[in-house]
């Protein structure tokens, strides 16, 4: 990519007098993780650990259920 000629900084990558006119430069101080970033870890820093599925909530559902097909059974057949 060319540069203008009046340019402060490259409009491309970014670079400039300060930082440096190299391929780094482009990515130095951005705070981008390594080669070895692990994505679950970084999950488990930021959000915690998952949370885990309240027990009991099942039945309760299915009484929810059976009730409905009581009261379609009840409104259809009477």
């Amino acid at each position: 990519m060319d540069v203008p000629r009046d340019a402060k900084a490259c409009p491309g990558c970014g670079s400039d007098e300060n930082t440096g006119w190299s391929d780094e430069a482009r990515a130095a101080d951005l705070g981008l993780p390594d080669e070895d970033f692990s994505y679950e870890e970084f999950v488990k820093r930021e959000f915690g650990p998952p949370n885990p599925r309240p027990y009991g909530v099942a039945w309760l559902w299915w009484v929810v259920a059976a009730g409905l097909l009581a009261c379609f059974l009840w409104f259809w057949l009477r």
